[in-house]
């Protein structure tokens, strides 16, 4: 799912103008011109032969239709966009982090990098038991994996001449989809579908037929809510940034830095919390625990 959305922005950048999203008119990093230098023909040639069927199944035609490589390249498309390569190169790095943090496991004699890793480890765990429950601590792989990815996505954008992915909506809304799709699945996989769909029923059978279609609107909202408050943060951030950057290049710009950290931090922080919170309200529906999709996103305000 969340390659899929990515590959959404495929043919919307410009090479000549640069940029990491749908569109963004924003610099294009050195490694990704050098990467689509280096394989964007063959992954164009690969993309003449897949993109238009789908494309057509939405009666759109694929922006590089009837063209080849050169010409595609030449008209400023990037056959591998920017938000594709930026969070290939987060994943990479979040593997190369987690290994070193991980190092060789100790009881007796923990190295600092493993007390690092635990105190990650044990913030995550914990989030979980309180706002999902005891059981809370299986759902640990998938947001953990939300907050790794998130986290060095949003500080990738602090690097020089790197921008982060979560500037895309292509990602943030591929994160967002995943989250909503998972804690839907995980509703249906403990209540049964029809014990799901009686929680967006509300507590009061009398304006049931109400209700229904208000949560399932509102529950559907969260895509929207999750994606682009993550990305409308990231990005603004980054622009404003880059501005300030390109009037004071050196100063003002490093000022700024802990800002963005703060931004970064922040924001994955809220993204997990809210995907704890709907992984709690679908898991307690026996319980007084929460009502469905109200009360609890005001801690992202």
């Amino acid at each position: 799912m969340i390659l899929f959305n990515l590959l959404q922005g495929h043919g919307t950048e410009a090479a000549g103008t640069a940029g990491h999203g749908a569109g963004h008119g924003e610099h294009i990093p050195a490694v990704v011109e050098w990467i689509n230098h280096a394989i964007g023909p063959a992954v164009f040639d690969l993309q003449a032969k897949i993109m238009p069927p789908i494309y057509s199944l939405f009666g759109a035609h694929w922006p590089g239709e009837g063209m080849t490589a050169e010409q595609y390249m030449a008209a400023g498309q990037l056959p591998i966009p920017t938000q594709i390569v930026m969070f290939t190169f987060v994943v990479i790095v979040a593997v190369g982090v987690l290994t070193w943090l991980r190092g060789k496991l100790s009881v007796e004699h923990p190295s600092t990098r493993q007390q690092t890793f635990e105190v990650g480890v044990e913030a995550i765990r914990g989030l979980l038991v309180e706002m999902v429950g005891p059981k809370g601590v299986k759902h640990f792989p998938i947001v953990a994996t939300f907050a790794t990815l998130i986290l060095l996505s949003n500080l990738t954008g602090m690097l020089p001449d790197m921008v982060a992915p979560t500037a895309s909506f292509n990602v943030t809304l591929a994160l967002g989809l995943t989250s909503f799709l998972y804690y839907n699945y995980v509703g249906i996989k403990e209540n049964g579908l029809l014990g799901h769909l009686k929680h967006f029923a509300g507590p009061m059978p009398a304006i049931a037929v109400l209700m229904f279609p208000i949560e399932i609107i509102s529950n559907l909202a969260r895509i929207l809510s999750l994606s682009l408050r993550l990305f409308g943060n990231i990005y603004g951030e980054e622009q404003a940034s880059g501005a300030i950057a390109g009037l004071v290049p050196w100063l003002v710009p490093a000022l700024l830095m802990p800002l963005g950290l703060l931004t970064s931090f922040l924001q994955t922080f809220i993204f997990i919390m809210l995907s704890m919170i709907y992984l709690g309200e679908v898991s307690h529906h026996g319980d007084d625990h929460a009502e469905p999709g109200h009360g609890h996103e005001a801690v992202a305000h």
